[in-house]
């Protein structure tokens, strides 16, 4: 069986039993007199730092810059092409017939068109002081009617 089917149980289980191994050889080497080591601590597996060699490096950039190359002539040859447009002999004759519309529209403006006198300014209007309280005199006295009726 692997080590890598077992449970974490299991792991615990196996590592106590080896404790308990190491205890009892070290009793009995103490009977018989020997010096045994302790068993030696398991140590964390400490992992090799990778690098990687300037040339390498460089070789990885070339090969990475071929394919955006390739990418990109690809990307070109597929374009879309601009659809449409016109000539510019084509726009040339649009503009001028749209010229010659504008030119017989204002022609027959300026010709059915009469001159028109201006308007006479409008005279201010000034109420004397006697039509103005005369005026007052009337909504004050509406005013007062309005109220008595409510009461």
């Amino acid at each position: 069986m692997s080590i890598a089917n077992l449970t974490p149980k299991q792991l615990r289980t196996a590592a106590d039993l080896q404790e308990k191994i190491a205890k009892l050889q070290s009793e009995l080497a103490g009977i018989f007199g020997l010096e045994t080591k302790a068993a030696p601590a398991p140590k964390a597996a400490k992992l090799a730092k990778r690098t990687m060699s300037p040339a390498h490096k460089a070789k990885i950039k070339a090969a990475q810059k071929l394919r955006w190359a390739k990418f990109n002539a690809e990307k070109a040859k597929t374009a879309p092409k601009k659809k449409g447009g016109m000539s510019a002999a084509g726009r040339a004759r649009i503009v001028a017939a749209q010229k010659a519309r504008w030119a017989k529209i204002k022609a027959a403006k300026t010709a059915t068109k009469a001159p028109v006198k201006p308007a006479a300014k409008a005279v201010k209007r000034v109420i004397s002081p006697e039509a103005r309280a005369k005026m007052a005199a009337a909504a004050k006295a509406m005013w007062a009617a309005k109220k008595a009726a409510k009461k």
